[in-house]
C-alpha cells in the first residue's frame, strides 16, 4: 500500500513534526503517516490541570509527562517524548503560543527522549560544533550573531540538542534556522528591524533568519562557553575543572528542574561525564559597559586553533 501525504509538515531537532497549530519558523516538509515523530495537538487540558494541578505552582513533572499552566496563553502537556499538546486560553496570541511549544515543551520532550538539552546558541566552526550557554540576558544570541557575520554557521539559537554516539562522542542536532535578538543588538551589526517579526507582539526582541547560514547536519560537540557579564574592563576566558564542568552542564541544561523533579539526575551526570571525555569547557568573561561580541569572537578563535588548554 502506497502512503499519502499526510499533510504539511515541519522538520526540527532532527524530528519529523505535525502540528495543529501553524509553526512558521520551522522548515516545511510533506510527511506521510509513518513518519511523523512528533504531533502537536490541540486539545482540552482544563480537567486534568484541575486534577494535577498544585496549588501556587505551574508545573506537573513525571517521569513521562510534563504539564504546565502559563497564565493568559494556554496548558500544555508533554508525553512520552512524542506528543506535545496545547489547550490555548482565549484571547492568547499565537506568537505567545508558539513560543513555549518551541522552547519549554521542546526541552521537556528532548529529556523525556534521553537527550540533554542545552540553553544557549551552539556555532559550527572547523566541522565541529561549539556552544555558548549563559544566564538570561549572558549576550549568548548576540556572540552567535556575531560568529555569523564572519562567514560561519549555525546550529541552534536557545535549545541546543546534545546525544551520544556509538562512542559517547557528543552530538548537536540543529534546531530550526531562526536567531531571537534585542533591538540593542541588531543596532550594533547595523540589521534594521522593520522587516523582522517581534518574537512577542509590542517586544523588543526579533525572530531573525538565518537559512543561508544554517547547518543542516549533526556535528560533534567540540566545546562549551559559557558566558558571564563581569565589571571588569576586559574581556577573559577561564577553564573550567574537575566538579565545576558538572555545575556548568547542569545549570544550563534547558528546564533543568524538570530533570530533578522527573528522577533524572543520574542519567543526566552519566551523561554529562561521557560528554566530558570530548570536549573543553570554559568561562567566558565579557564587561557589560561595552560592546564586545567582535573581541569576544576573536578570542574563542584563538583558544580554538590553539587547541590546548589554558594554565
Amino acid at each position: 500500500m502506497i502512503d499519502t501525504v499526510k499533510e504539511v509538515g515541519y522538520k526540527a531537532f532532527g524530528f519529523n513534526i505535525s502540528s495543529d497549530i501553524p509553526l512558521s519558523e520551522l522548515p516545511q516538509i510533506n510527511l506521510t503517516e509513518n513518519q511523523v515523530n512528533i504531533e502537536v495537538k490541540i486539545t482540552d487540558l482544563s480537567q486534568l490541570w484541575s486534577q494535577l494541578a498544585i496549588p501556587n505552582q505551574y508545573f506537573v513533572v513525571k517521569e513521562d509527562m510534563v504539564l504546565f499552566h502559563v497564565p493568559d496563553v494556554a496548558i500544555y502537556l508533554v508525553k512520552n517524548g512524542q506528543e506535545i499538546m496545547v489547550d490555548p486560553i482565549k484571547g492568547s496570541h499565537e506568537d505567545q503560543i508558539r513560543l513555549y511549544i518551541l522552547g519549554t515543551c521542546m526541552g521537556a520532550l528532548l529529556i523525556q527522549r534521553g537527550i540533554l538539552p542545552l540553553h544557549g546558541s551552539a556555532i559550527a566552526i572547523e566541522g565541529k560544533a561549539y556552544a555558548i550557554v549563559g544566564d538570561s540576558g549572558a549576550g549568548k544570541s548576540t556572540l552567535a550573531s556575531a560568529f555569523l557575520k564572519r562567514g560561519y554557521q549555525l546550529l541552534s539559537d536557545d535549545v541546543i540538542p546534545v546525544t551520544l554516539s556509538m562512542e559517547n562522542i557528543p552530538i548537536v542536532t540543529p534546531a530550526y534556522p531562526q536567531q531571537k535578538l534585542w533591538l540593542e543588538s541588531l543596532n550594533q551589526f547595523g540589521m534594521e528591524s522593520t522587516e523582522l517579526r517581534p518574537i512577542i507582539e509590542r517586544e523588543t526582541k526579533f525572530a531573525v533568519p538565518v537559512s543561508a547560514q544554517f547547518v543542516k547536519e549533526p556535528m560533534p560537540l567540540a566545546g562549551v562557553f559559557e558566558l558571564i557579564k563581569t565589571d571588569k574592563e576586559d574581556i577573559a576566558v577561564f577553564p573550567n575543572e574537575k566538579m565545576e564542568r558538572f555545575y556548568t552542564i547542569f545549570s544550563h541544561t534547558y528546564r533543568n528542574f524538570i530533570v530533578t523533579r522527573a528522577g533524572l539526575m543520574e542519567w543526566h551526570f552519566g551523561m554529562s561525564a561521557k560528554m566530558m571525555k570530548h570536549l573543553e569547557i570554559y568561562q567566558l568573561h565579557r564587561p557589560t559597559s561595552r560592546f564586545t561580541a567582535h573581541e569576544l569572537v576573536d578570542l574563542i578563535l584563538t583558544r580554538i586553533n590553539k587547541g590546548e588548554k589554558i594554565t
